[in-house]
């Protein structure tokens, strides 16, 4: 409640008006009562100094007073002052009562006004009467006889009546004090008010500013310090809006760069904190970006190397690069971190190159050199070997000259195959093959190939089957090289099946085939305007590893039981696929068999 003004100012002012009022009446009825007790105290000591010397001659009688004589003056006495009367002897003995038995009373020598009366002549009492049953004034004086002490006479007043009017006086000023209160809490209210209204109007413009709403403005309305805290307040959200519009149009650039950069950018403050990432940084490093703001840099990098380096980079407060290898996404990146001292702050810049693109070109490059070395190796070593046999005699034997020059016949075209596939791969990927697309039926793309290689299939105790569906849609392709890749996946096929396997071939509108991609663009298509085709066997299957690279150039899962062939014919199939704006994965289990799909481009 005290939170607001408003009460802050009228609660004070209420109690300061209520306790002034409180101490006002307590000051004035402690005053009027004392006043009334002095003057009461005065006037029954004066009362009982005018009766004192006709109480002498009763009390000074030669024989000692008579009792009745005395308790009869005291009777009269009291009708007359309207008063409670006692008369006491020299020892303290009631001689006489006006509103009890004095023969019933004990002896009121001790009593306080008494024994006053009797050390300086006269004395006085406020207490509670038993007798009476009520507090009590009590004024009592010394009753001489030629200076020799005969009693006392004693004068009493119940208090009630004091006792009224001083409360009736008390209600009087708290009724005139509360009266003020409401007044006075009235004003206050009303000035509160006047004072907070326009405290209120520049609170209400400051939630809207701190909405973001930057536009509104007061109208100052007075001269007063609210006025000039007004007039500062426009002032402020002048500038304000100046500075946040700056200040936007500065982030809005930066974000447009960050979000743009092809590197990954991660700021973070010195505890480790992100305060800042980009696009590039999230796909790196495998988590999402706006997750990732506020939380650790240990828990988003997910690699050892990384955090090491950061931690280097805190601790000798120097710009530190390294390449690395993450655990987890198992990128190779170039990473620079860099702190940034501004004031007493101290920001870390994590810059990271995914250079992994790059590595795998290199491996590749570094494997397709191997395999090429390899895959001519073999052949001219061949080629060598029977040259020198022939050179040493053999030519001179007609059936073994017969027999190397047969070899001689199948090393040669073998070579000479590798290397028009080399050509045909070379001219696929820079595009210097021209593909006439056209509308053509799935079957027609399927039944030529299938039926070709079916003997094969039959030689080899494999069973080769096709469930195309008859109401598919048309695919836009170049019949004679979707044959070569039908011709290639089946061939591939029917290589690894063993016998009593089966191979199926069928095709369907769209996919739900989830698993590894290889060689597939990034962007997956509509699945309702693409037909995927699907070689799927019974044979060895592929194992995981080498899945990733299953359609590079002379690369082979299982040389083994691959030794015919050259290991382009997966490639050159993909580079097909891709010139038909398609794309073409596997999905294989070792030892259960694999399934090979491409997609192409339906006809709308």
């Amino acid at each position: 409640m005290f939170s607001s003004i408003w009460w802050r100012i009228t609660v004070p002012f209420t109690a300061i008006i209520l306790v002034a009022t409180l101490g006002l009446t307590l000051v004035i009825s402690t005053s009027v009562t004392n006043a009334r007790y002095t003057d009461l105290t005065s006037h029954l000591t004066d009362e009982a100094r005018l009766l004192e010397e006709d109480l002498a001659v009763l009390l000074a009688r030669p024989g000692g007073p008579n009792g009745a004589a005395v308790d009869l003056f005291a009777d009269r006495v009291a009708g007359i002052l309207e008063q409670r009367v006692t008369i006491i002897a020299a020892d303290g003995v009631v001689l006489g009562e006006s509103h009890a038995d004095p023969e019933k009373m004990e002896n009121h020598l001790f009593r306080p006004e008494v024994q006053q009366a009797l050390r300086e002549g006269t004395g006085t009492a406020r207490r509670y009467s038993t007798t009476l049953r009520e507090e009590v004034m009590y004024a009592a004086v010394s009753v001489l006889e030629d200076g020799v002490l005969v009693g006392f006479l004693r004068v009493a007043l119940p208090l009630a009546d004091i006792q009224e009017t001083v409360n009736e006086l008390s209600r009087n000023v708290m009724l005139a004090g509360i009266a003020a209160a409401i007044v006075a809490t009235g004003l206050a209210f009303y000035v509160a008010w006047r004072t907070i209204r326009p405290v209120r109007r520049l609170t209400a413009e400051v939630e809207q500013f701190a909405s973001g709403d930057l536009s509104g403005r007061l109208l100052p309305t007075t001269r007063d310090e609210v006025g000039a805290l007004t007039r500062s307040f426009n002032h402020m959200a002048d500038q304000l809006q100046e500075k946040v519009s700056s200040l936007a149009l500065e982030r809005a650039r930066l974000s447009s760069v960050l979000e743009h950069m092809a590197d990954g950018v991660v700021i973070t403050d010195e505890g480790g904190t992100i305060l800042l990432t980009n696009v590039a940084a999230a796909r790196i490093l495998g988590y999402q970006g706006d997750r990732a703001v506020g939380r650790r840099f240990a828990q988003a990098a997910y690699s050892y190397q990384l955090i090491d380096l950061w931690n280097r980079c805190r601790e000798t407060t120097q710009e530190q690069e390294a390449t690395v290898e993450t655990t987890l996404q198992g990128n190779f990146l170039h990473v620079v971190i860099t702190p940034l001292q501004t004031g007493e702050t101290t920001r870390y810049v994590v810059m990271l190159q995914d250079l992994t693109r790059v590595r795998r070109l290199e491996t590749v490059r570094r494997d397709f050199i191997s395999n090429i070395s390899h895959e001519l190796r073999t052949p001219l070593a061949s080629l060598s070997l029977v040259v020198e046999t022939l050179r040493d005699g053999a030519i001179e034997d007609p059936v073994a000259a017969e027999r190397f020059l047969t070899y001689m016949e199948t090393e040669v075209a073998s070579l000479t195959q590798m290397v028009e596939e080399l050509l045909e791969l070379s001219r696929i990927e820079s595009g210097r093959v021209p593909l006439t697309l056209k509308p053509t039926s799935v079957k027609k793309l399927v039944n030529k190939p299938v039926k070709r290689l079916r003997p094969q299939a039959s030689r080899q105790g494999v069973t080769l089957s096709l469930a195309i569906p008859t109401d598919l849609p048309e695919v836009r392709a170049d019949a004679k090289r979707i044959h070569q890749v039908v011709t290639n996946l089946v061939h591939n096929a029917i290589k690894f099946t063993p016998a009593e396997g089966a191979i199926t071939v069928f095709a369907r509108l769209g996919t739900d085939v989830r698993g590894d991609r290889s060689g597939e663009g990034d962007e997956v298509p509509d699945p309702a305007s693409e037909m995927v085709i699907s070689v799927t066997d019974t044979g060895a299957g592929i194992r995981a590893e080498d899945l990733p690279r299953i359609f590079e150039r002379f690369y082979k899962a299982d040389r083994s039981r691959a030794e015919e062939g050259t290991g382009l014919g997966l490639a050159i199939a993909k580079h097909i696929v891709l010139g038909h704006g398609g794309r073409i994965w596997v999905e294989s289990l070792e030892g259960i068999g694999s399934t090979f799909h491409f997609a192409l481009p339906v006809v709308e």
